[in-house]
């Protein structure tokens, strides 16, 4: 249980503790070189527009639409109390057109902390809360492109070109908080997502989104300690909740930190299998040892009943100092819930050390074989490296890598599909990828099928774009 003190005070953070906070993050080192904002992290300082745009290889024609991913860019960039996961959102899009690259673009997401810094003026719409932070994922529903982050701010709306139109709370049907990890049904077209509210510790929420772009659910569940919930996943029964020990501190808080999470051995690690139309007294909680999950490959339920999920795991994380992401990295699992007995058997895939799984979406939450994912370099200190793009067949394939080179870094590749009617897994993957010796960037294509062989082609961008979180293909309609 947390502290007598803590528990007293959570749930209500005043303002008097926030000007602790403040307070002692401002006695903090200004001065100290942040690893989140330095090297391959330094932030970009402009919005640039490139059409002129150098391909090596062929773009496949089949490949009509946007490529675009959101991460952390900070306009003004102070090292007291930063966290990776804080910075002001910034995408950057790479558009491509019968088999050629027509542009790239990055544009801040305007919102009114980043208007606060001296930065561009906060786009229009509606505000949900003062800590304005979009910087999460970019998705595309209901004809709309939407800037996304966890627990905080409402979406916002982006152009086909990326320029900010507005905050985005469809149509007035969101009251509380969204999520940076939804998970579009392929069988019903709704976005489902699981989440939270970093003032509120003894609530989560599961949100449905209709085909149409509106709020169907926010069914609200039950928690204790305010888990930190990046991801669910669904099958054809259940929304799957997962309820694991990183939790808000109030201690981290006070301390200046301006991303308060941590891990917490003494929160209670469990799998949550919630009806997809029920309610929080009808999820069956099954315990499973303590570890971390920020991204699922997919889920399915076996015949028997039987859910299966397949994600990246974490032994710990936020346990290695306020930095982070930390903890050790356990490689890909196979978890089986059953939701008679509520037990969880945890079998290892693959010990290598990764994360960012990312399916054929069109099988998302049903059965399926393929998934690829991000190696991460091994090191606890540094989240990103040089290190392999993984392709798992689930079916008893063998596992494939491509490797891009010493000094090449590589983000979150996405699948896309060569047509709507492909069979799983014909297609390609794609991503950013940093060569560190040129400072700069490449869009990177590689056929989905075979990792082993050269990219398919390569859009060079002239400059680095830092790290970011998670993207997609936003295919033209």
């Amino acid at each position: 249980m947390a502290s007598a003190v803590e528990s007293a005070i959570r749930g209500v953070v005043t303002k008097g503790i926030v000007g602790v906070a403040k307070f002692n993050r401002a006695l903090m080192n200004k001065d100290r070189a942040h690893p989140f904002l330095t090297g391959i992290h330094a932030p970009l300082h402009d919005e640039r527009t490139i059409s002129d745009l150098k391909v090596t290889g062929t773009i496949p024609p089949e490949l009509n639409g946007r490529y675009v991913r959101n991460g952390p860019n900070p306009f003004a960039p102070d090292p007291r109390g930063h966290h990776w996961f804080l910075g002001d959102g910034m995408v950057h899009g790479v558009c491509l057109k019968n088999g050629k690259a027509m542009w790239y673009r990055n544009r801040y997401i305007r919102t009114t902390m980043l208007e606060a810094q001296g930065g561009p003026k906060a786009a229009p719409g509606p505000r949900r809360g003062e800590r304005e932070v979009i910087n999460t994922n970019v998705i595309q529903h209901a004809g709309k492109t939407l800037a996304i982050v966890e627990a905080n701010a409402f979406p916002q709306e982006l152009t086909y070109e990326l320029d900010a139109v507005s905050t985005h709370d469809f149509e007035g049907t969101l009251k509380g908080p969204f999520s940076a990890h939804p998970h579009l049904d392929p069988l019903t077209g709704e976005l489902h997502v699981v989440t939270y509210d970093a003032m509120v510790q003894d609530t989560v929420w599961h949100v449905v989104v209709s085909p149409e772009g509106k709020v169907t659910r926010e069914e609200p569940i039950p928690v204790r300690d305010g888990p930190s919930i990046h991801e669910c996943t669904i099958t054809k029964n259940y929304v799957v909740i997962f309820d694991l020990p990183v939790t808000f501190s109030m201690k981290a808080l006070i301390a200046g930190e301006q991303f308060p999470y941590k891990w917490n051995p003494e929160h209670p690690a469990r799998v949550g299998l919630m009806p997809r139309k029920g309610t929080a007294d009808e999820i069956i909680w099954c315990d499973v040892d303590p570890c971390y999950v920020f991204h699922v490959a997919n889920s399915y339920e076996r015949e028997d009943g039987v859910v299966i999920i397949d994600s990246s795991v974490h032994e710990t994380m936020f346990a290695g100092g306020p930095d982070g992401p930390n903890g050790k990295q356990l490689g890909m699992e196979r978890w089986e819930v059953d939701p008679v007995t509520r037990k969880v058997k945890r079998t290892t895939v693959d010990t290598a050390p990764q994360e960012f799984h990312r399916p054929d979406e069109r099988y998302f939450g049903q059965p399926y074989s393929l998934s690829w994912s991000l190696g991460l370099p091994g090191d606890d200190s540094a989240f990103v490296g040089s290190a392999p793009i993984y392709r798992y067949d689930m079916a008893g394939g063998p596992r494939q890598a491509h490797d891009f080179g010493p000094g090449r870094v590589p983000g979150e590749f996405v699948f896309v599909p060569r047509s709507a009617d492909a069979p799983e897994g014909d297609g390609w993957v794609m991503g950013y990828v940093i060569d560190q010796a040129t400072d700069t960037t490449d869009l990177v294509i590689l056929d989905a099928s075979d990792m082993s062989r050269p990219p398919v082609a390569s859009v060079h961008i002239p400059h680095r774009i830092p790290p970011g979180f998670h993207g997609n293909w936003l295919a033209d309609a």
